[in-house]
C-alpha cells in the first residue's frame, strides 16, 4: 500500500514513482510536492510521516519549518512594495532605516540586502540563536555593524539575518512587521498555508524537522575572520532549534517560515505567472524583470559555493545546481533540500518541502531527483 496520497497528471507517473520510492526505502520520512504550470496544478503529492518512528501520517493539511525557502516569500514581500512605488531597490537602506548607515553602510543600497551582497551576513560575535527572537536588538546590532566586505563587490550568504535587514526596511515603510505582512499582504489574499513562525494554533499539524548529517568542512580551520565562519556562526543553529516554541514564535524572515508544497507554490507562483493569481495582483511584469538583474556571479563568501543572484533570488548556475536548467528561471531553497523554482518560460513552479533534512547546502539528492523527473518529462511529453 503506498504512503503517498494527492493527485498527479499521467504523464508525470515517474515523479510519483520517485516520491513513493524515496519513502518506501527510509530516504523521505514525510514530503509534499507540487508542480504548478500557469495556474493548472498537475502535481499536488503528499505523503509519509511526520515522526521517526513513522506512526503519525504526513497528511494534506501538514506543514513544517521550510528554512531558507522563507527567503523567497521575504523577498516578494519586499517586492511588492517595489511594485507600490513605496521602496526602491536602488536607494540606500539608510533612506529607510538610517541607524543602518552606521559603520560605514551610508552608501549600501536595498538591492544589496536582496542579494547577499551588502557585506552584513550575520552577527557580529558573540551571537546565539536567542539573538534572532529579539528583533529590535538583533536589527539595532545589524544596523550598528561594519560590514564583513565591501559591499557590492560579492555575495555573501545573509544566512540567518536575511529577514531581520529585509523585515526591518519591510517595517519602516509600511508599519507592519515582516510576520504580519507576509500574513495580511500575501498569505492571507492568496489563500495560502504559509507564514513567518508558525501560531501556537498550528503546532499540532507541523512535522518535526529530523537533523541532517554534520556538514562536511571544518570551520575551525578556515579560521574565525573567514566570512563562511563568521556567518554560519553569527549565530549558529542546531536544526533542532526549529522544534522548539520560541523558535516558532519569532519572526525570523530567513529561516522560521512554516507550510507545505502546495502553499508554498501558491506564493511563489505568482512570479511564474506574470505577477497575478486568480485576479490579485502583486506584482508587475516590470518588477519580474528585477528579479533577473544579475548583482552578484561568483564564489559567494557566506558558502564557499559559485551562486549567480539576481534581486531576492538566486539564478541558474548549471556548476553549481546541474538540474536546474539555464533559462529565465530564478530559484532557491532551504536546508535539507526544500526547493521552490519558478520557470518563466514555462510559467511553471515547482515546490517541494519536506521534513528530513538531506547533506548538502543548495538542494538535494531528492530534490535533483524529483526536478530532473519534472523537467524530463515535460520534454517527453513535448
Amino acid at each position: 500500500m503506498t504512503d503517498i496520497w494527492g493527485t498527479h497528471d499521467a504523464q508525470f507517473d515517474t515523479v510519483r514513482a520517485a516520491l513513493e520510492q524515496n519513502v518506501a526505502s527510509g530516504e523521505e520520512l514525510g514530503a509534499s510536492l507540487v508542480l504548478d504550470i500557469d495556474g493548472d496544478i498537475v502535481i499536488d503529492l503528499w505523503g509519509g510521516f511526520r515522526d521517526p518512528t513513522r506512526t503519525i501520517a504526513w497528511d494534506e493539511h501538514t506543514i513544517t519549518n521550510v528554512w531558507s525557502t522563507t527567503k523567497t516569500v521575504t523577498s516578494l514581500a519586499a517586492l511588492t512594495l517595489v511594485d507600490r512605488g513605496e521602496l526602491d531597490v536602488h536607494a540606500p537602506v539608510a533612506k529607510y532605516w538610517p541607524e543602518f548607515a552606521a559603520g560605514g553602510k551610508q552608501d549600501v543600497e536595498v538591492r544589496h540586502l536582496l542579494s547577499h551582497t551588502s557585506g552584513v551576513s550575520g552577527l557580529d560575535q558573540p551571537a546565539v540563536v536567542e539573538d534572532l527572537y529579539d528583533w529590535d536588538k538583533s536589527t539595532a546590532r545589524m544596523a550598528a555593524q561594519a560590514p564583513w566586505w565591501t559591499p557590492g563587490t560579492a555575495s555573501g550568504y545573509h544566512a540567518t539575518n536575511f529577514g531581520h535587514l529585509i523585515g526591518e526596511v519591510i517595517r519602516r515603510v509600511s508599519g507592519k512587521t515582516l510576520k504580519r505582512f507576509v500574513a495580511e499582504e500575501i498569505a492571507g489574499p492568496l489563500g495560502a498555508d504559509f507564514q513567518i513562525g508558525a501560531a501556537e494554533k498550528d503546532w499540532g499539524r507541523i512535522a518535526n524537522v529530523i537533523p541532517p548529517p554534520p556538514a562536511p568542512f571544518d570551520l575551525d580551520a578556515l579560521g574565525a575572520d573567514n566570512p563562511i565562519v563568521k556567518t554560519l556562526t553569527g549565530p549558529a543553529v542546531d536544526a533542532n532549534d526549529a522544534n522548539t516554541p520560541h523558535w516558532r514564535r519569532a519572526d525570523i524572515g530567513a529561516v522560521n517560515g512554516h507550510g507545505n508544497a502546495r502553499s508554498v507554490a501558491r506564493v511563489l507562483s505568482v512570479i511564474a505567472r506574470g505577477g497575478e493569481i486568480d485576479g490579485i495582483r502583486l506584482l508587475s511584469p516590470a518588477t519580474i524583470e528585477l528579479i533577473f538583474d544579475e548583482q552578484a556571479n561568483g564564489m559567494d563568501l557566506g558558502l564557499g559555493i559559485p551562486l549567480r543572484w539576481g534581486i531576492g533570488y538566486a539564478l541558474p548556475r548549471q556548476d553549481t545546481v546541474a538540474w536546474i536548467p539555464d533559462g529565465k528561471i530564478c530559484f532557491w531553497g532551504g536546508w535539507g533540500g526544500s526547493m521552490i523554482i519558478m520557470d518563466l518560460d514555462r510559467r511553471m513552479t515547482v515546490s517541494y518541502m519536506m521534513n528530513k533534512m538531506a547533506p548538502g547546502i543548495i538542494g538535494s539528492e531528492r530534490s535533483g531527483t524529483y526536478v530532473k523527473a519534472i523537467y524530463n518529462a515535460l520534454r517527453h511529453n513535448a
